[in-house]
């Protein structure tokens, strides 16, 4: 249980840091960095700690149930590979905050830096340590929102918003790739429980579905990783400050494609078509980066190249397959991620020194930055994979993959000349990064003079550089332990004991890494001046860029080829778009009864009640009157569709339905007269239209009347078919017995929203909030029509003491109401679980009181008197209504269970209590709040409209002046 609730620490951990960093001022610079140190810091402690069990073998677990019915649950594992890889996060993520703290500028709200990166860091850690295939998507999504914000830090610079757009767009596809490929997984499986499908992998790859779960997830995987086609994103990403591009580029976002890779090998892996996609996208992606890297100018855009090869590397090894290729693929992620943030922090500095990132600009650094220059071409040297650095051991273990044997096929024959190649490559753009930034004449015309960085800016290069020298020398001492771990972890317990050695003997992988040592650096040296002098990419290929056809197919996909197909089938008039849903709807409809039959057992027909009928004839006359009414006279058609809305009440009473006719007479109050409210700043329609009266618009009108006369009939006919069937036992019937015994309340429909569909109803507050929003922010833009400014005519001529008692009696009696209709609210919600109410009709009630308030006087007089905040109120009611669903992980149960027990109250006695009141209470605070917000944006519209009358009238004055 201590080790379930640590893992379960682990993960919740840099989300809790991320709040607090965000809660700090712009200026905490320095407390912002050392919570966010902290907090990494102690994720590593708690990694420390599970260390033992993990090196064993054994698979630390725990589970949250979220929604056990459909298999959701926030389930976490951690093997060796997730030890492995969560270590180096964390590890390079304290490194990284470190070189932030320095790097960031004072004017920068470093604050908002920490907690992007921190919550980064939980998506990161949710999905290494996912046990569910679903949540391992949803934290794979997760990645791909705070890395698009990250990137886009400096939003002030088009070039970061654009990389982080275009960031954003691929890597979010491909998590929606990623998510089809998980549900056929678990249905394949019959499980989304990660241990489950990891160890089904003869069903997967038997079944019929296998190749479209295949393309599905490599898809997800390659846009995560960079891997071709979807490889030009990250250089459009190095907009984002440095620490972002160590950080992301190096151990964390560009990884987790390839982790997913390796993880999934056993299950997905092991056919000729997995090795020739991946190992073949691996080798392409490869070459083509490495190549790319040597042609291009910028410091941060060689490194984003480089990291794309690498990247190409370790897929084309998690395509080999077999244990040998996966132990490589795991320690060059190790290694890349060392050296490769060494790499770009120092590019950040040279860039924080100078002013430029131009290697066109840049040469002579040694003189002035000695002990920067001598860490970047030892960590340039690991890159390069020269001997006694990290970065060669694994490299020769990539070659000895690529000269060994696996099927025989041509891509198999190839692997030894693509490898040797692209390590030529390799070798020449590290030559080009060393020499033309620190070798020869010292420039003279940077932006700033050169020196060296501040000590603790320079540290975590310091140490990640060591650590490159170290793993180098003695890699068997240094990772042999974790590696191997990591390795049993992904292919099973059984798996062979491999040791890690610098010295394997002369042999073919060493050759060809000599090899590639002398042509690379040859090459450089022939073609150093002439790359320098030439384009920014390779010769022809320069011209052909990923980035440059994917703006031009988001151009067309997102406007031109929309706005063609707009100009064909739609339409800016919002009556035809209305017809086009309902004559869908009605296809919909008669399409689904044309095979069933249209015509069922005729049901016993009933005695016709009469005052029930004459009711519904005033209710129908009132609906088919307000549509007659609405288009010239919009006054009469609100009070008939208010006369509607009251016999439908009426019928929900007659029904013994009194909860549902409690709801709807309240909302058919807040309704009406929040649209009575609107129609004050409509444009007035006095004058008759006279296209109305030609031929045209009276087709038009009997068409539209044929169409809702017979979508009326359909629902109508469906709703007395289904009235008239006989009773059989359904879910209601459930919910009627346990509503009392599982949910503790005799109001079963507040038990069931409450408590039974309380996740549906945490959903609908949701959006509930989101529309109060949305209406808040188009109002705020909504300027009155020029005709609706004048006062209303009832109030013009009056004098100012007029206007003060103008309704007098019926503002008092609307003031006195006010805390009469909290009395009410009072009662609403604490009887809601028992008797009619709950916290949505409460709250509606609050909501009537405030908005009978603004009736009664005017904005100034009750904003001067109430402060509502209802933003706030929201807020609140999203955090108590999640917070309760939370508090029942505490306890074991899945969130938002419920519970219920009777209390014993002083004076009162015994009284039963739920947690679902709590949950109410978010309702009945959320549902406030979204009333009365688009209540203050139409009230405010008298303000302006005021502002205006009183414009108009000092124009005329001057007017008359002049």
């Amino acid at each position: 249980m201590i080790e379930q609730n640590l893992l379960l620490i682990l993960v919740l951990l840099p989300f809790v840091g991320a709040v607090a960093a965000a809660t700090l001022p712009v200026n905490a610079h320095s407390a912002a960095a050392w919570l966010s140190g902290l907090t990494m810091a102690g994720g590593l402690a708690i990694l420390a700690g599970f260390y033992d069990p993990v090196s064993q073998g054994l698979v630390i677990r725990g589970t949250v149930q979220w929604v056990p019915a459909i298999g959701l649950n926030l389930s976490f594992r951690l093997d060796g590979f997730a030890w492995l890889f969560v270590t180096l996060v964390l590890s390079i993520g304290i490194l990284v905050v470190l070189y932030a703290r320095y790097y960031l500028s004072k004017t920068d709200p470093v604050p908002r830096f920490y907690s992007f990166l921190m919550a980064f860091t939980g998506a990161m850690l949710g999905i290494l340590l996912s046990g569910n295939a679903l949540m391992l998507v949803v934290f794979w999504e997760l990645t791909s929102i705070f890395s698009f914000l990250l990137i886009g830090y400096w939003h002030g610079n088009p070039n970061a918003r654009d990389g982080a757009r275009t960031a954003l767009v691929i890597t979010a596809g491909g998590g929606v790739c990623l998510l089809a490929a998980m549900l056929l997984l678990g249905q394949i499986v019959g499980s989304y429980q990660l241990d489950r499908i990891l160890n089904s992998g003869e069903i997967i790859r038997a079944h019929p579905l296998y190749l479209p779960v295949m393309v599905l997830f490599l898809i997800g995987a390659f846009t995560k990783s960079a891997q071709f086609p979807f490889h030009f994103w990250l250089p459009g990403a190095m907009a984002a400050p440095t620490p972002v591009s160590a950080f992301l580029h190096s151990a964390t976002m560009v990884k987790a494609g390839v982790f997913l890779l390796i993880r999934f090998s056993p299950a997905l892996g092991g056919t000729d078509t997995w090795f020739y996609v991946v190992t073949g996208t691996g080798m392409i992606t490869l070459i083509m980066g490495a190549v790319i890297a040597l042609f291009r100018h910028d410091l941060k855009g060689l490194l984003a190249y480089s990291t794309i090869s690498h990247l190409g590397l370790i897929t084309a090894l998690a395509g080999i397959g077999g244990s040998a290729a996966i132990l490589a693929a795991i320690f060059h992620i190790v290694n890349h991620a060392v050296f490769k943030a060494s790499l770009f922090m120092a590019a950040g500095i040279i860039d924080h020194e100078t002013g430029t990132r131009d290697m066109r600009r840049l040469s002579g650094l040694i003189r002035v930055m000695p002990i920067t220059g001598a860490l970047a071409i030892v960590a340039a040297g690991a890159m390069a994979g020269v001997p006694l650095l990290n970065g060669f051991i694994s490299k020769e273990m990539f070659l000895a993959e690529a000269v060994g044997w696996h099927n025989g096929t041509w891509l198999d024959n190839a692997l030894p000349w693509l490898a040797t190649v692209a390590s030529i490559f390799a070798v020449a753009y590290s030559a080009r990064f060393i020499g033309s930034v620190f070798f020869g004449p010292l420039a003279t015309d940077l932006p700033k003079k050169p020196h060296e960085p501040p000590h603790w800016m320079r540290r975590p290069v310091e140490l990640l550089v060591l650590i490159c020298l170290i793993v180098g020398i003695l890699p068997g001492q240094t990772l042999g332990a974790v590696l191997n771990a990591a390795l049993a972890s992904v292919m099973g317990r059984g798996t062979e004991h491999y040791d890690i050695a610098l010295w394997h003997g002369f042999n073919e992988p060493l050759m060809m890494s000599l090899l590639a040592l002398a042509a690379g650096g040859l090459l450089y040296a022939l073609t150093g001046r002439w790359v320098a002098r030439g384009p920014e990419g390779p010769p022809f290929f320069h011209m052909i860029r990923g980035q440059k056809i994917y703006e031009w197919l988001m151009l067309r996909l997102s406007w031109k080829w929309p706005r063609m197909i707009h100009g064909f089938v739609g339409t800016e008039k919002l009556q035809l778009q209305l017809r086009i849903m309902v004559l869908l709807a009605l296809a919909v409809g008669f399409a689904a009864l044309w095979n069933s039959g249209f015509i069922g057992p005729i049901a016993k027909w009933n005695t016709p009640n009469l005052a029930f009928g004459l009711m519904w004839v005033v209710g129908a006359s009132c609906a088919i009157a307000a549509a007659w009414q609405a288009k010239y006279h919009r006054f009469a058609a609100l009070v008939l569709l208010g006369g509607a809305g009251t016999i439908t009440c009426l019928t929900f009473a007659w029904f013994s339905a009194p909860d549902l006719a409690v709801t709807q007479l309240l909302v058919e109050l807040v309704t009406t007269v929040l649209l009575l409210l609107g129609l004050r700043w409509l444009p007035r329609r006095r004058s008759e239209i006279a296209a109305d009266r030609l031929l045209p618009a009276r087709i038009r009108r009997i068409w539209d009347l044929v169409i809702a006369s017979v979508a009326g009939a359909g629902l109508a006919a469906m709703a007395y078919a289904v009235m008239t069937r006989p009773l059989v036992p359904n879910i209601g019937d459930w919910f009627l017995r346990n509503a009392y015994y599982e949910g503790g309340g005799t109001n079963t429909v507040n038990v069931i929203l409450v408590d039974f569909r309380a996740f549906d109803t945490f959903g609908e507050i949701t959006v509930l909030a989101i529309v109060g929003l949305t209406v808040f922010a188009l109002l705020r833009r909504f300027r009155p029509a020029p005709e609706s400014i004048a006062a209303p005519a009832q109030q013009r001529g009056s004098t100012p003491k007029m206007l003060g008692n103008y309704l007098l009696i019926a503002s008092m009696i609307m003031k006195y109401m006010f805390p009469v209709l909290i009395v009410v609210a009072a009662d609403l919600f604490f009887r809601g679980h028992d008797l009619p109410g709950g916290g949505f009709s409460a709250g509606v009630t609050i909501a009537t009181a405030l908005l009978l308030q603004y009736l009664a006087t005017n904005v100034r007089w009750i904003e001067a008197r109430i402060t509502v905040l209802p933003i706030r109120w929201m807020g609140f009611g999203l955090l108590i209504a999640g917070a309760t669903g939370i508090g029942a992980w505490a306890f074991g149960y899945p969130f938002l269970t419920a519970h219920a027990r009777y209390i014993d109250l002083p004076l009162i006695g015994k009284t039963p209590a739920a947690t679902a009141l709590i949950f109410d209470l978010g309702v009945f605070s959320l549902v406030v709040g979204a009333t009365v917000l688009m209540l203050i944006a139409i009230a405010h519209q008298s303000l302006r409209a005021a502002r205006m009358r009183e414009a108009e009238e000092e124009a005329e004055k001057k007017k008359e002046t002049a």
